[in-house]
């Protein structure tokens, strides 16, 4: 029972940052995860794996999207102009993904939600990292 509840956790710490390398991967720990029997190292390895996957942008998206969600019914209509406004822009290269996490970020200090201030994608871009 223990090992379950570390697995949540350390899921609930690192989906959108595996969702933003690997829908795939991610897909496939979610279902992994309704399974009887779980493990952490199986959870740390494939949480590895897609951490080792280089940047598509179609991944990025898809999960910076899912962040957004927890946005939608409090941003301001500017807000969201704004965010599409920086996917587009990371679409064609003209801004980086780091960017577009900046703003989600501030939206996640102007509209505080606890589940998200765990998530390791904001973690890792707070200290500096890629």
């Amino acid at each position: 029972m223990m090992e379950r509840k570390k697995c949540e956790q350390l899921w609930a710490a690192n989906k959108y940052l595996v969702l933003s390398k690997s829908q795939k991967i991610y897909l496939a720990i979610r279902q992994y995860l309704k399974s009887e029997s779980v493990e952490l190292i199986v959870l740390e390895e494939w949480i590895q794996e897609a951490m080792s996957l280089e940047e598509r942008p179609e991944e990025v998206v898809n999960a910076y999207q899912h962040i957004w969600s927890y946005f939608r019914k409090v941003a301001q209509p500017n807000e969201k102009n704004e965010f599409l406004s920086l996917l587009e822009r990371y679409q064609q290269s003209k801004v980086t993904k780091e960017k577009v996490l900046m703003y989600l970020n501030d939206l996640l200090e102007k509209y505080p939600n606890r589940y998200l201030e765990q998530s390791t994608i904001f973690k890792l871009m707070n200290n500096g990292d890629d």
